[in-house]
């Protein structure tokens, strides 16, 4: 399916075609092509009628390590965004951007929230659109937004993780904690990673000849506002990781409570248990046995016994 932004005096329409069948849009107006899922003769069409190349099996490839290039007539750039879902769940998609002779072809398989809102702004705002390098910028800006809302809620999330561990202290939530702590990490250090990804892309922007000198002011605060991000989410990193050091802490700390029970529990048991062993060795001569109250005074030994360790451990306060 394609999406096709295209300039009508002052406004800026869009039109969706299959296959490009009926497509009349002259290419000096054309704005924006947004291809989603595209087959294989859509991305032919492309090729033939505006000179650009994609391969999505060899662009999967090395986008995981080329992030941007450009030749005399295009300039290609590969992203990826993370996108959350419901709860703590996220998932990240990746996107090519292919900028030749103004016009902007953004290529992506799956599902792009923050496409929407960006046809959204320049569907109410055409006059801020006057190339593909401006709906670019706008991707941008418009990530950066997603993107101190994610880190926003990632941060209410740990402060509500942190009051969980301190004052719910079950042992049936630990399980829970940890898939929590670890979703909320992993959202993170997704969208730090892909807050660094933009930066380079940005930076190497800002390199090329090919951007005007007004669009690069504007890259140049957005650059600012990712790395302002970047900051940010080392620090929601940073207080994951104490929360993790707590965790552990509070978990050491049941561990050895545990522990010093069962402690107790043993020294207290040991010389009742010898006193027991002692009357069950049926020597011929031992008086006890004779008495009339032996069993009771055998009894009474065990019990005094049991309870002189618990007062002397309450006293040392190790109970």
């Amino acid at each position: 399916m394609v999406n096709v932004f295209f300039k009508q005096q002052e406004f800026v329409i869009k039109k969706r075609f299959n296959d490009f069948n009926g497509f009349d849009i002259g290419k000096n107006e054309v704005l924006w092509f947004e291809l989603i899922n595209p087959t294989p003769s859509e991305l032919a069409i492309l090729s033939q009628e505006y000179a650009i190349h994609y391969n999505a099996d060899n662009s999967q490839r090395i986008s995981s390590v080329t992030k941007y290039w450009e030749d005399s007539s295009s300039v290609t750039i590969n992203a990826f965004f993370a996108n959350q879902d419901e709860g703590e769940s996220f998932h990240t998609e990746m996107a090519t951007f292919i900028l030749s002779n103004n016009i902007l072809f953004t290529i992506y398989y799956g599902t792009l929230e923050i496409f929407d809102a960006i046809q959204k702004k320049v569907l109410a705002s055409p006059k801020k659109f006057e190339d593909g390098f401006d709906v670019l910028t706008k991707v941008f800006e418009v990530y950066f937004e997603k993107g101190v809302e994610c880190l926003e809620w990632i941060n209410k999330q740990t402060s509500l993780l942190r009051k969980d561990i301190i004052f719910k202290k079950t042992s049936c939530m630990h399980d829970n904690v940890l898939v929590r702590l670890s979703n909320l990490q992993e959202f993170n250090v997704a969208l730090r990673d892909s807050f660094f990804d933009k930066r380079r892309i940005i930076t190497a922007l800002l390199r090329s000849n090919k951007v005007d000198s007004d669009t690069k002011n504007n890259l140049n605060i957005i650059l600012k506002d990712f790395s302002s991000l970047v900051e940010s989410a080392t620090i929601n990193l940073n207080s994951l990781d104490n929360i993790q050091n707590l965790f552990a802490s509070q978990v050491n700390v049941e561990q050895n409570e545990i522990i010093k029970l069962f402690t107790v529990a043993t020294m207290a048991m040991m010389p009742p248990t010898l006193i027991g062993t002692i009357y069950g060795m049926n020597f011929k001569f031992m008086p006890e046995l004779e008495w009339q109250y032996g069993y009771l005074f055998a009894l009474i030994i065990m019990a005094v016994s049991t309870i002189l360790p618990v007062i002397y451990f309450k006293k040392k306060g190790w109970l």
